[in-house]
């Protein structure tokens, strides 16, 4: 499943700084309706994803019925992303 949307950088403050785009509601229902054929557990859906010219391997967080994709240092600094940028994200779901 390949899916394309735009959102923006979200920080999430716990112990440490975490950085996210969550999927828009409608990606997200769709990521639902394959998340039992693509999760490895805990409800993490594996993808590829692109932001720019990075490429990376992550997982998507459950949230509030939705979805965030976490956004790593090495992602976010070459691009100079920082929380409220707006980005365009292209994304593979990766089936089981």
């Amino acid at each position: 499943m390949r899916l394309v949307f735009s959102g923006q950088v979200i920080e999430w403050r716990g112990p440490a700084p975490y950085y996210f785009v969550p999927v828009p509601d409608q990606e997200s229902e769709d990521i639902r309706e394959v998340a039992a054929m693509a999760t490895y557990g805990w409800g993490v859906i594996p993808v590829e994803a692109r932001i720019g010219e990075v490429v990376f391997g992550t997982s998507l967080f459950p949230k509030d019925g939705g979805y965030l994709l976490p956004l790593k240092n090495a992602v976010r600094k070459p691009q100079g992303l920082a929380a409220g940028d707006d980005v365009t994200v292209e994304m593979t779901v990766r089936l089981q």
